[in-house]
């Protein structure tokens, strides 16, 4: 799983350029899971994207929180 995600990361900076990254895996439904096989989320993030990024994933699409 590192590989990928290392190789994610990759792609994604060479288009991209972000300043960081939020990496997601929901396992269950309790923890959010709706689709039910394993996948793993790369979010780029860019600094000034959001006003307090401390809540890592949650939240990351400005008005779409609540889903």
């Amino acid at each position: 799983m590192h590989n990928a995600v290392s190789l994610a990361k990759k792609l994604i900076e060479e288009a991209h350029s972000p300043d960081g990254y939020n990496i997601g895996i929901n396992c269950g439904a309790a923890a959010g899971q709706t689709v039910l096989h394993f996948h793993c989320h790369v979010i780029p993030r860019y600094a000034g994207g959001m006003n307090n990024p401390r809540g890592g994933v949650r939240d990351v699409i400005p008005n779409k929180g609540k889903y």
